[in-house]
Formats: structure tokens, C-alpha cells, sequence
């Protein structure tokens, strides 16, 4: 990005923020950030990041854009929906018609123990745009095990939250959520969210992202902030340092970056069952022939759809699926197994 020229235009009134400067600006534009999940939070956080001219975005998403998600998923639109554009895909083209001057990669994909390296070596900061705390665990133990800050973040109902890891020097989410959530939890899906909830935890988190990419460390909030703004309630828990006994920092035992038990299927909400194939290259000309016999199908360059009786399948390039109208994973490996191949 030539800042020469434009940082008195675009970005004058960030610039005139004592917090910023020219120097700053600068420093913004060489940076490099991987937002991992582009749902409603990583919607929120890529646009602030990109329109605050961040000067590298990589955007890793495995999902695809729906009606449902126009409510809150602020860079997608209707024909995105209709088009059942993956949704790396639709941020990229979003963020780059109102801004040109930076450069963004969309990663249509699920992140694993075996692609981390490849989509996260390259990031100054990670930011956490995911539903689901597989992932989150995957992302801790990749910036520990590698040095790289990243910012939790989460938002259900009228509740959202933050909270900022820098590997040795403040607590790790693996301090403070030894294990995953276990019983009943709530989603968007079972209880619904507000899109304020979403956008709040996205300023905030990208508020510390800008304080620590410019340089201003001692500004970071050292603590895991939570915020519900239906009933007006807020707390903070302090995280300045980390655990001596935790299993991450500690012990710097990364299961999770291992891949030790990680489900080939994992549920993904919305009643629906995700489908983690080998890397299969899926020939999306041949797939319609075959399946077209067995009901409905359409395609484009992303993503193949096909449609029988109450069942959506989603087929990606990669051999990905995501079937759609049941969670019983053995329902969803023998549909997969019948109409893509085992």
C-alpha cells in the first residue's frame, strides 16, 4: 500500500487519532492479519480491519453464505445467498470494492491440525471469528507453540466476549478453559443472537488488535471482558499472567495442535453435520451426472448443492461436505458414503 499519496485522504481522520499518527498508519499497512472464521464476528472484524487499512487479510472460512445469516454477517448480501457463495469468497470481493489499496486472500476451508501452519504462519496477529471451540483450542495451541498473539472473541444472544493472548506474557485460553464447555451450550441457533452483541465484540477486539499492531502494548487490556447488552451487565476477570500448571503454557502440551481425537465429523449448527474428508478433488461436471438422477443439483465455481427429500448437501472442491437436516453423524457418513463415494 502507497500510504504517500492517500494517508490524508482515506485514512486522515484514524491518522489524526493521537493513538495512530502517520507512524502508526504506516505501521497498520505492513501489517498482516488472519481473521479464522468469517461468520458474524469475522464479518464484523474483517470490514473494521480492512476499512482501518490493515495492509494484509487472510480469511479462512469453510462455510457457505445463507438468507439466515443477512441479519448480522454485515459483508454478505442476498445474491451472495443465492449464489451460495463460500463465504471467504464473498468477504474478499466485499472488502476489496471498498478497498483496493490492501491485499486479501480468502481460504475456503476448514482449519486443521494439518493445514494450521501453511494458514497461520504468516500472521503479525490471529483473530478468532469461529463458533466452536475445537477450533479455538487448535488457534491457542498454534500461537503458543509458535509466539504469535491472538484475540477470543464470542457473541450469543445479547452476550459477548473478549479476550486478548500474548504467548509468555499474559494467561492463554487454555488458563482460563482448562477443557471445553460440557452440558448444554448456547449458539446462535438455539437462542438466537443480536447483531449489536456481534459488532460490539468486533470494535473491541479489533480496537486491541490496532493497539498492538502500532506498537502501543501497554495500552492492551490484560483481561477476558464480558459484556451482555440486553441487561446491561458487564464483567472482567483478570488474565495478566499465565498458569504454571496450564496444559498449553505450562506443560506446552499441544494436543489440539496434535490433532490427538479430532472428529473426522463435527457437528457446525444449524442442524447440520460436517464431514472432514481426506484431500479428494471433487470434479463438480461429473458429480452433477451422477447425481442428478437422485435429485436436485446445482453448482458453480465454490460449491456444489444437491437436494433430496429434507436432506442439503454441500460438496467443496476439496471433498468437503456439509449435509444439512440431520445431526445423527452416522445418517450424515452413510449419505455422504452413498451419493459422493467413501
Amino acid at each position: 500500500m502507497n500510504l504517500n499519496s492517500k494517508i490524508s485522504e482515506r485514512y486522515s481522520r484514524q491518522v489524526l487519532f493521537r493513538g495512530i499518527g502517520e507512524e502508526g498508519q504506516r505501521k497498520l499497512a505492513q501489517s498482516k492479519v488472519v481473521v479464522v472464521g468469517c461468520g458474524a464476528t469475522g464479518s464484523a472484524l474483517s470490514s473494521l480491519l480492512a476499512r482501518a487499512g490493515v495492509g494484509w487479510l487472510r480469511i479462512i472460512d469453510r462455510d457457505y453464505v445463507e438468507p439466515s445469516n443477512l441479519q448480522r454477517q454485515v459483508l454478505f448480501d442476498e445474491q451472495d445467498a443465492a449464489e451460495s457463495l463460500p463465504k471467504a469468497i464473498a468477504a474478499e470481493r466485499k472488502l476489496q470494492s471498498f478497498n483496493s489499496e490492501i491485499e486479501i486472500e480468502a481460504a475456503v476451508a476448514d482449519l486443521t491440525p494439518a493445514n494450521a501452519d501453511d494458514l497461520l504462519e504468516r500472521a503479525h496477529i490471529i483473530l478468532d471469528g469461529t463458533d466452536n471451540f475445537e477450533t479455538r483450542y487448535l488457534i491457542n495451541d498454534y500461537a503458543i507453540a509458535n509466539g504469535v498473539p491472538w484475540i477470543y472473541s464470542a457473541a450469543v444472544g445479547s452476550y459477548g466476549v473478549s479476550m486478548n493472548i500474548l504467548p509468555g506474557d499474559t494467561a492463554c485460553l487454555a488458563c482460563v478453559f482448562p477443557d471445553s464447555p460440557r452440558g448444554v451450550v448456547e449458539t446462535c441457533d438455539t437462542s438466537g443472537i443480536l447483531n449489536s452483541a456481534v459488532n460490539l465484540v468486533a470494535s473491541i477486539a479489533v480496537t486491541e488488535t490496532l493497539k498492538y499492531l502500532v506498537g502501543a502494548r501497554d495500552k492492551i487490556r490484560r483481561t477476558l471482558f464480558s459484556i451482555d447488552v440486553w441487561h446491561n451487565d458487564r464483567s472482567e476477570i483478570g488474565t495478566s499472567s499465565p498458569r504454571a500448571d496450564c496444559r498449553a503454557c505450562g506443560d506446552r502440551d499441544f494436543v489440539h495442535l496434535r490433532g490427538e481425537a479430532r472428529p473426522h465429523i463435527t457437528l457446525c449448527g444449524r442442524n447440520s453435520v460436517q464431514i472432514h474428508e481426506r484431500n479428494r478433488p471433487v470434479d463438480f461436471v461429473e458429480m452433477q451426472k451422477r447425481l442428478e438422477p437422485h435429485g436436485r443439483v446445482r453448482y458453480n465455481e465454490f460449491v456444489l448443492k444437491f437436494w433430496r427429500e429434507d436432506i442439503e448437501l454441500t460438496l467443496f472442491p476439496d471433498g468437503r461436505a456439509i449435509i444439512k437436516g440431520t445431526t445423527d453423524t452416522g445418517v450424515a457418513r452413510s449419505l455422504y458414503a452413498r451419493f459422493v463415494g467413501s
